[in-house]
C-alpha cells in the first residue's frame, strides 16, 4: 500500500472516530497536488433531496484552494464496532473528479474491502469526453 493512500484512510478514520464516535459514520478524504489532505462530512439534512455525498466538502475545499486532487477515498462504518467499508465514488463524483483529469486515483469498493485505488480513466474507459476528441 502507497503512502500516500494509507494517510489519506488515516486521515478519514480519525475524521470518521471523531466526528462520530458511536454508531453510522462515514468521511471522505482528498490528497491535493501539493500534498494536503482534505477531509469532510456529508451535512445532515431534513430532507434527503438536499444531500451531498461525503467527498463534496473536500472537492470544493481543494477549489477554493485552487488545489488539484490527486487521490480521493470515501469510508463508512455500520457503527463505533463495524468494520470500515471502502466504497466508490458514485457517478456524479467520478465526474466532479473529472476536472482534475483522468489520471486522478479513486479508492473502489472490492470483495476484500482492500484498499485498492483506479484512475477516473479506469474507472470511466467509455466518458462521453471521447465524442470531443477530449478523452479524460
Amino acid at each position: 500500500m502507497e503512502r500516500i493512500e494509507k494517510d489519506l484512510y488515516d486521515a478519514a478514520v480519525q475524521l470518521i472516530e471523531t466526528r462520530y464516535p458511536t454508531g453510522w459514520g462515514g468521511a471522505a478524504a482528498v490528497r491535493t497536488r501539493s500534498g494536503k489532505i482534505l477531509t469532510s462530512v456529508a451535512p445532515d439534512v431534513k430532507n434527503d433531496a438536499l444531500s451531498l455525498c461525503m467527498e463534496v466538502g473536500a472537492y470544493l475545499e481543494a477549489h477554493k484552494l485552487d488545489e488539484a486532487v490527486t487521490h480521493s477515498l470515501c469510508i463508512c462504518r455500520e457503527d463505533e464496532n463495524g468494520d470500515f467499508l471502502v466504497l466508490s465514488p458514485c457517478g456524479i463524483c467520478q465526474e466532479r473528479l473529472v476536472h482534475w483529469g483522468g489520471d486522478v486515483k479513486a479508492a473502489i469498493s472490492n470483495e476484500n474491502n482492500k484498499l485498492v485505488f483506479k484512475t477516473i480513466r479506469e474507472l470511466m474507459p467509455h466518458h462521453w469526453s471521447l465524442v470531443n476528441g477530449n478523452a479524460l
